[in-house]
């Protein structure tokens, strides 16, 4: 008799300390992330599939492409509408497919991935998903290189739940140090960029979630003098992470579940994703790389906590 596998395939789990994170064979996924016993994260149990893009990386598209439909060096591509509903592709095209682990050294977790040319994307890539617990926290960092014969168009981000242990939203408070955001359509497509100032998106100081409805990307992010940015979350009794992100991350989208499926999983926790790019960038060019024949990008975020 054959056992059943996981629907994220195999487990993988890093020890450090207090810290604890479990990463998935379907996408290199973050599945967990534990601090002193407190999920820092909403994941997911192994024996279900991930839902909501929970813990995800995105390649080598982060967020939607409209229609799908793109023109790169003058080709006009057509992606798969994986966000049928709304008519876009979404979160791009390795989040399903199985990585395979490539080093393990009991202080970090590489995995590997190829991407192979396909309809929409007729291009190469070998993906690497590296994350390293430290004892200041998480770190994860994401390598593309492009490995076919012509040039792509490339960007990534990552999906994490912030959580902290609370059981709604709505009890978080959240710091971000953007400057602009952008409105979107019914679609989820953005339609201009707009300043902060004056609007409730304005969440340069620490605000309460409350009743806010997100799912708003953001832009323009004040930076440390290390090159870092910051996003912070947190509970009323003090407990915070914070999720950094380098100088490749120059966008960054929240979104507080309101428009999830499974309306059990709906606001119970404060998506923080960093990007490389904005939202349908493909198509406007925001953010949006060009990687060249065996050249490689190289992006990094991370996350501290203090729960107690």
């Amino acid at each position: 008799m054959t056992s059943c596998q996981a629907p994220s395939g195999k487990q993988f789990e890093l020890h450090l300390g207090d810290q604890q994170i479990v990463v998935t064979e379907v996408g290199a996924a973050l599945r967990r992330y534990i601090v002193g016993g407190v999920d820092v994260l909403e994941g997911y149990p192994s024996t279900e599939m991930c839902t909501g893009a929970r813990g995800q990386s995105f390649l080598p598209w982060p967020n939607r492409i409209q229609d799908g439909r793109y023109t790169f060096a003058e080709e006009e591509q057509q992606l798969p509408l994986t966000e049928p509903s709304a008519g876009n592709a979404i979160h791009g095209l390795t989040r399903w497919a199985p990585w395979h682990l490539i080093h393990d050294n009991h202080m970090s977790l590489r995995f590997g991935h190829w991407l192979p040319p396909q309809p929409g994307y007729p291009f190469s890539l070998r993906c690497e998903l590296t994350y390293r617990l430290t004892s200041s926290g998480l770190v994860v960092e994401t390598v593309a290189t492009n490995v076919g014969d012509a040039p792509c168009p490339y960007a990534t981000g990552a999906h994490p739940y912030l959580q902290l242990g609370a059981e709604h939203v709505d009890e978080l408070q959240v710091r971000l140090p953007a400057a602009t955001w952008y409105p979107t359509d019914d679609r989820g497509i953005p339609v201009e960029r707009r300043s902060v100032v004056d609007t409730d998106r304005d969440l340069r100081e620490l605000t309460r979630v409350g009743d806010l409805v997100l799912d708003t990307s953001f832009t323009d992010l004040d930076r440390s003098a290390d090159g870092t940015s910051t996003v912070v979350v947190s509970r009323s009794d003090g407990a915070r992470a914070e999720l950094w992100m380098d100088e490749q991350y120059r966008y960054v989208e929240l979104f507080t579940g309101d428009s999830l499926p499974e309306k059990s999983r709906r606001r119970r926790s404060l998506a923080v994703e960093p990007m490389t790019a904005a939202p349908n960038a493909f198509r406007t060019g925001d953010g949006l790389l060009t990687l060249e024949p065996g050249s490689s990008h190289h992006a990094t975020w991370g996350l501290r906590a203090e729960l107690s």
